[in-house]
This record gives structure tokens, sequence and C-alpha cells, in this order.
């Protein structure tokens, strides 16, 4: 192996382990292909993201971005240490209730929200992140309606470059997020005219998977530079909400990423700064995903058949129908083949999935032990936008998810099968006989 294991994965007996489990004998257990995720590790980045920001300043709030993982059992652990969420859609907001998050403990995000989404948030006491006037003007008819006050931000557009792939990159002048900087004082004037709408809150993401600190500094300085003029105005701002996008280094022998302490190192010195010269005290809140779950799982995957064309394809059964990333993004994961994790790496190999695509590539021209039918590969760093992601393309049903806690293991999701693809659908009535 040409890399450092992190720390909750291990070689044991030539095998790979994820916590005290051995891959080979859960792939074994529950079938392939196979997500698993170690609760410990989920508990610890939380706790180490959360403890850098709070010795700093101790009014901070972290919201999961749900996205992620959306996964219930992840959710309720989080609500559990305290954590509420970033909502992209109703589905997420309901998993996040149901989860045990407290509705004052979640903002409900978006570029193009539904009229129901909006009433939804309204009958949940939701703050919603407004992302365009249009948006202002249907929440405060909805929350008239409902007779009750509506507390919104405005997500704003910093117009930051930041260095990661442009398909996450949220922020930049060009993104479809949020309201330009040179609008948003008239958004929070429009927001203040409104019967039904408070604003209290100021809301930015600058992107995903972003390896260096500086881009949030700078963030977060535009974004206190704004709260002077939102202030200004007369608005009392009970929160300011930095974003999330702190990235997690996937490619583990060429990548490093800044950890949660260099992160609140460089940006709660720009925020406290700017919110003691205007004597104000908003809680600060924050949005982790990948960082918070994208290395706690593992992808279990089978191998199919190995075969030589014009190079060595090694075909597994998980494809991009369970870990879109590759194909989406080109993005890398390392692969281990978990019951040779010991073996020397003699051989350069393609990892390609089942999936009737010739982009259905997991990994490219990889270094492997000697590769064979039946061999188990564990594809890393697999938490975030894994199952959020997966489709049930080429009428494969989603597999199944595995939480491992200490010497324990259970199912937090069982796998689909064929009937639960059919029975969402319905024989016409003209197609009776």
């Amino acid at each position: 192996m040409t890399f450092t294991l992190p720390d909750h994965l291990s070689v044991r007996g030539g095998q790979l382990y994820i916590g005290q489990h051995d891959c080979v004998n859960l792939a074994e257990e529950y079938g392939t292909p196979l997500f698993v995720t170690d609760e410990e590790r989920l508990r610890s980045n939380f706790t180490r993201y959360d403890e850098a920001l709070k010795k700093h300043y101790s009014d901070v709030q972290m919201l999961y971005a749900a996205k992620a993982n959306g996964n219930l059992t992840i959710m309720k652990i989080f609500a559990q240490l305290g954590a509420g969420a970033d909502v992209f859609s109703s589905g997420e907001l309901h998993m996040a209730l149901l989860a045990g998050m407290l509705p004052e403990k979640l903002l409900f995000n978006g570029s193009s929200k539904t009229k129901d989404d909006l009433k939804l948030a309204v009958e949940k006491d939701v703050k919603v992140s407004l992302d365009s006037f249009d948006e202002l003007r249907q929440l405060n008819e909805i929350a008239g309606e409902a007779g009750k006050i509506a507390e919104v931000s405005f997500r704003i557009n910093p117009a930051i470059d930041v260095p990661t792939h442009p398909k996450i990159a949220t922020g930049l002048a060009t993104s479809k997020f949020g309201i330009k900087a040179d609008q948003i004082v008239d958004a929070y004037r429009a927001a203040m005219e409104c019967e039904n709408i408070l604003p209290v809150g100021m809301h930015c993401h600058i992107g995903s998977q972003i390896l260096a600190v500086e881009p949030f500094a700078k963030a977060a300085e535009i974004m206190v530079k704004v709260a002077g003029e939102i202030t200004d105005l007369g608005v009392r701002l009970t929160f300011i909400d930095i974003g999330g996008g702190l990235g997690i280094p996937y490619n583990h022998t060429t990548e490093t990423a800044p950890t949660p302490e260099e992160y609140a190192d460089a940006v709660m010195p720009v925020f406290l700064n700017g919110i003691r010269k205007l004597g104000i005290k908003p809680q600060l809140w924050v949005e982790p995903g990948r960082n918070l779950v994208g290395d706690t799982t593992v992808i279990l995957t089978k191998v199919n058949s190995v075969k030589t064309a014009h190079k060595k394809f090694v075909n597994v059964d998980a494809g991009f129908n369970l870990l879109l990333r590759p194909a989406m993004y080109d993005a890398y994961h390392e692969v281990i083949v978990a019951n040779k994790a010991d073996h020397d790496y003699e051989t350069e190999y393609t990892v390609t999935g089942p999936i009737c695509e010739t982009g259905d590539i997991i990994a490219n021209d990889r270094m492997l032990p000697h590769v064979e039918d039946g061999d188990i590969i564990a594809i890393l760093d697999a938490g975030a936008y894994g199952y959020s992601m997966a489709s049930q393309y080429n009428c494969r049903p989603r597999c199944p998810e595995v939480m491992v806690f200490g010497d324990r293991s259970g199912i937090m999701r069982r796998g689909e099968s064929v009937i639960d693809i059919l029975n969402t659908m319905k024989k016409l009535p003209w197609h009776e006989k």
C-alpha cells in the first residue's frame, strides 16, 4: 500500500478492518455491494470540528449539511451531539425533524423552493434562507395566510473563486445560488417592509471540497462587512451562517486537507474582529457535511471478473449507481483489495462497475495486488455524496448500509429489491384486459 490509512482503518492478518470489523467478514455477512460506516469516526469528526470553533467563540451552532448523507441514523447521532441541519428540500426537513433536530436549529436553503416547501417551513417554524426577491414575496404571502411571522436570512453570493471542481463552486459570480452583494442591502430593506417577514440572519456558502482555508477567511471578511451595512438598516442579526465546504483528502498520497483547527484559526479571528467592531454578538452557524461523514464510510464490492483488453479491467458489483462522484466529477477514490491488503502492489488495473455506460469507472489505472474474481475491494471515503446520490439505474436496487460501533454492527438501511422498484409503478386503466 502506497499511503497511510486513516485511524479508523487498519490492516490485520492481511485483511482490511474498519474499526474492529474485518471488511471481508462484513461482506460475507451482509453481502455486496455494501456501505459500511464507522460510528466512532462519525462522532469524533463532529466533536473535533465543534471544539475547534468553540475554542474561539462559545456561541457556535453546527448545522449538518444533510445533502451529504441523509441516513436517519446518522442524522440522529448528530442530533444527539447538538447539531441542527442545513436542509435543501421538504424531504430533508422532515428527516431532520424525525431525527430529533430542533426547528430553531434548521435552515431551509435552496435556490428553487416550491410554495409547498415554503409552506412547510412556515408550518414547522423553520428559518428560511431566501435566494431571490420572488421567494421573499411568496414567503410573505404564505406566512400571512398562516398568521405567522417567518424568520429569514438571505443567501449572499460573495463572488469568490475557489479551488474546487466548477460543478461544486457555489460562490462564483456566475453561480445560480444567492443574491449579489450589491443587491443584498435592497433585499433586507424589502424584507423589513414585509408584514410577515423578520430578517434575523445572513447566509453564504462558497463551495464544496475546498482544500485551502484562505477562501473561507475571505468569505467571512465579506460577510461581516455586509453585516455592518445590514445592521445600519436596523436589522438585528441573531446569526451569521458562513456555510461549509471544507474538503477531505481523497487521494491519500498527493492531497492534504486543512484540519478543523486550521480552518478555525483562519476564519474565527476574521469573524470575531468584524462583529466586535460592529458591536454585535450573533450566533455563528457553520454547515459542514463532507468533512463530518466523508471518511467514515467504505463501499465493499465484490470482483465479478477480471479481463485483459487494451488494459486490465477489474469488474465489480458497485458502479456509479452507488458512487456517482468519479463519473460526475472525475473524482478520485482510493481502492484497496480488502482480502489482500498487505500484498505487494504489482499490477495496474482499472476498476469498473456493472453499469451500461463507458463512464462507469471507479478507479482508473491503479496499482493493486494480483486481483481475482471473488476478491473484495474497498472503496474509501464514500460517506459523503455516495448513497445520497445513488440511483436505481439499469433497474439495480440500492444496496444496504451498515453501521459499526465497537464490536457491534447492524443494518441502518436495508437493501432494496426489484420489488421495491416495481412497487411504485402502476398499470394504466386503458392497458387493463
